[in-house]
C-alpha cells in the first residue's frame, strides 16, 4: 500500500529515472546532492518504481519513542554519531550476514553546504566488497540519475574520479565539495582518524 502510494506520488510529481537499474544483490546507494527534506519522499518513490527495497541510514535523533517506529517501518536504521559506535564495521557486518541488502547513504551528511564528504560509504563498500550505486537528484529536470555499479579498490583518488564526474553531470544546486573539484580537479584525500 505504502509502495503504491509513494510510486504514485513520484509519478504525479513528474519525476523519472534515468540510467540502469542495477541487478546486484547488495549495494550502497550514494545519494547527492541532499538539499531538502523532499529528498526523503523521492527516495521512498524510487524503491517501488525500480522494485528494490533500499534501506537508509539516518541520524539517531529521528528515532524517538514517537517517531522511531515509522522510520524503521520505512526502512530506516539509526546512526549513532559517537566514538562508541563504529558505523563502518557495523554496516560491513550487516552486509556480510545478508544475502541481499541495499543501503542508501547521503555522504554530505546534511542538507547544508559542505566542503568535504563523509567517507564511511567508501570504506563500507571496500570492506564489504559491495558496489556503489550513485544516485543524483536532478531537480531542474526532475530526474533521478543512476550510475552503473562502481566497485572500489582502495585507491581513493582513482576510485572517486568517476564519482565526482557523475555528480558533476547532475543539474541544480552544487555544494562546495563538488564545485571545488570542478575548479581544481583535485580530489581531497580522506581525513584519517587516530
Amino acid at each position: 500500500m505504502l509502495g503504491a502510494l509513494t510510486r504514485w506520488l513520484f509519478n504525479v510529481w513528474g519525476w523519472r529515472i534515468a540510467g540502469p537499474v542495477p541487478n546486484v544483490p547488495k549495494a550502497i546507494w550514494v545519494v547527492a546532492p541532499h538539499t531538502t527534506n523532499w529528498d526523503f519522499l523521492l527516495g521512498l518513490g524510487i524503491r517501488p518504481t525500480i522494485h528494490i527495497w533500499i534501506q537508509y541510514l539516518a541520524k539517531s535523533s529521528l528515532f524517538t519513542w514517537y517517531s522511531g517506529w515509522l522510520f524503521r517501518l520505512l526502512g530506516g536504521k539509526p546512526v549513532y554519531r559517537d566514538k562508541a559506535h563504529n558505523l563502518v564495521d557495523a554496516t560491513v557486518d550487516a552486509f556480510n550476514q545478508s544475502d541481499r541488502l541495499h543501503i542508501c547513504i547521503a555522504p554530505e551528511g546534511t542538507r547544508s553546504n559542505v566542503s568535504r564528504l563523509k567517507t564511511g560509504f567508501y570504506y563500507i563498500a571496500l570492506k564489504a566488497n559491495v558496489p556503489l550505486i550513485l544516485v543524483g537528484f536532478d531537480w531542474p529536470r526532475k530526474l533521478i540519475l543512476l550510475s552503473e555499479p562502481l566497485y572500489v579498490t582502495g585507491d581513493y583518488e582513482r576510485d572517486m574520479l568517476p564519482f565526482y564526474e557523475f555528480f558533476s553531470t547532475v543539474q541544480g544546486e552544487k555544494k562546495d565539495w563538488l564545485t571545488q573539484w570542478e575548479k581544481t580537479g583535485v580530489i581531497e584525500k580522506p581525513v584519517t582518524r587516530s
